[in-house]
């Protein structure tokens, strides 16, 4: 028999599945059963010390796609396998790309600051469209594929930046009827040694890398002064891959016309940080992934359920952190 500790809330119609499970016994770590010494899978965010100590431990399944807290527990050493969240997050992600886009274009901020002081403005800054324009998409990931696919249907251009060449996907969990599975969808794919023909051509740079330390404060002032003036820059990834004070100065400086932040260097963001008070910047206190939701709770126990019965018939699993992922340093 499996024991399972669980560390993340429930979705009781897969709870119910797990439990039915053979060969599993499942335990919630913040019931009133007794937790067994001997842990074979864990299920949650934070990797308590008894568990990332437990010799009997087999694998992890972790709620988010970022894994920096299973760095240092030597997981591949010995023997221990673990899965992150990728696909759970990357509908909700890619339709905040959409409506921060709309937004950026048509500077909804400014007309919502009008409609507070009773301002009748038809500018024509206020009527552009997005179809016929380019979104750089800077990594083809789950977020960056499902971005491609809504993108496309607004009749955006989708242009690509990846280190080497796009593969079909396998073995990664996504949500059905969303993203680009077979890598079909861009207009052009750029590679690593044509960034700064890749940055020069948008309208809008969206960041879909996850933070690693090769990815940390890889966007900085060359890279910014790259991208035409009139492009917007969205960071629905991790904050510090792009520079902190290079953004600050981009926009001080118009080196770009605007930008979109979900994800930030402090949080919470404090509330003298002058990112909060530019007018062409919408800062969203990370929440474009819907991670409150109940669609966030279902896909991530989907993923899980579907890694126990997978594990237990020796098939691969989805979503599996390779051991080069795993050793990173930080």
């Amino acid at each position: 028999m499996k024991n399972i500790l669980i560390d993340i809330t429930p979705f009781p119609p897969l709870l119910q599945k797990l439990q039915e499970t053979p060969k599993v016994n499942v335990y919630l770590k913040n019931s009133l059963v007794e937790i067994p010494k001997d842990i074979h899978f864990f299920f949650g965010d934070a990797i308590p010390e008894e568990v990332a100590k437990n010799q009997n431990l087999e694998l992890i399944q972790i709620g988010s796609v970022g894994f920096n807290q299973l760095y240092g527990l030597n997981l591949p050493q010995r023997g221990i396998r673990a899965c992150n969240a990728r696909g759970v997050f990357d509908p909700a992600i890619a339709e905040w790309n959409i409506a921060m886009m709309i937004n950026l274009l048509r500077d909804l901020p400014e007309m919502f600051r009008h409609q507070q002081q009773g301002i009748w403005d038809r500018d024509a800054r206020f009527q552009r469209e997005l179809r016929g324009l380019t979104v750089g998409i800077w990594g083809y990931g789950g977020i960056g594929r499902a971005t491609a696919r809504l993108a496309k249907s607004f009749g955006l251009k989708v242009n690509v930046l990846v280190r080497n060449e796009i593969k079909p996907r396998q073995d990664i969990y996504q949500v059905p009827e969303t993203g680009d599975p077979e890598g079909i969808l861009p207009d052009h794919v750029f590679t690593s040694d044509e960034e700064k023909e890749f940055l020069s051509q948008l309208d809008f740079l969206i960041v879909a890398v996850p933070q690693t330390p090769q990815t940390t404060g890889m966007i900085g002032e060359e890279q910014l002064r790259a991208l035409p003036k009139t492009a917007f820059v969205l960071n629905p990834a991790r904050g510090p891959i792009i520079q902190e004070e290079a953004l600050l100065r981009a926009l001080r400086e118009n080196w770009i016309a605007g930008a979109a932040l979900d994800t930030h260097y402090y949080y919470p963001m404090p509330p003298e940080h002058p990112l909060w008070h530019f007018d062409n910047v919408i800062m969203t206190p990370h929440i474009s992934g819907s991670n409150s939701s109940t669609n966030y709770r279902e896909r991530i126990w989907d993923i899980f359920v579907q890694n126990v019965q997978r594990f237990l018939k020796g098939e691969s699993l989805l979503n599996e952190l390779s051991a080069a992922q795993l050793d990173a340093t930080v």
